[in-house]
């Protein structure tokens, strides 16, 4: 029989996020009247595994936790997670680095009708 992997440790609030996120998936598939068994085939995971998702353990992947979005209907938002739309720090930062003017390079004019191959 396996042993039991530990959780991996992860930080205070990433380790609340995916609590959150968990009980929000069961959440969802209590509203839509959708058994654990049931989810769990849609979805092509354990009930063991869509367990551990409602609990918001760390051990399930992301790729598990996207697949149960999907089959709840509500990936759609998942893709805007890390949106830069949305990443206000991000974005500060990059217009920080922005140049203050933007140089051409300098290139010698080409002469009327040289196409330069010769």
């Amino acid at each position: 029989m396996k042993e039991a992997q530990p959780a991996p440790v992860v930080p205070i609030p990433v380790a609340r996020a995916l609590r959150k996120l968990g009980h929000d998936i069961r959440d969802a598939r209590r509203r839509r009247r959708i058994p654990v068994a049931i989810l769990a085939e849609r979805a092509s995971i354990s009930r063991m595994t869509l367990n551990r998702i409602e609990k918001g353990d760390a051990r399930a992947s992301v790729g598990a936790y996207a697949t149960v979005l999907f089959a709840l209907g509500m990936a759609d938002r998942l893709a805007d997670v890390a949106d830069p739309r949305h990443d206000s720090v991000g974005r500060e930062l990059e217009e920080e680095h922005l140049p203050e003017r933007i140089r051409l390079s300098r290139r010698k004019p080409t002469k009327p009708g040289n196409t330069g191959a010769g």
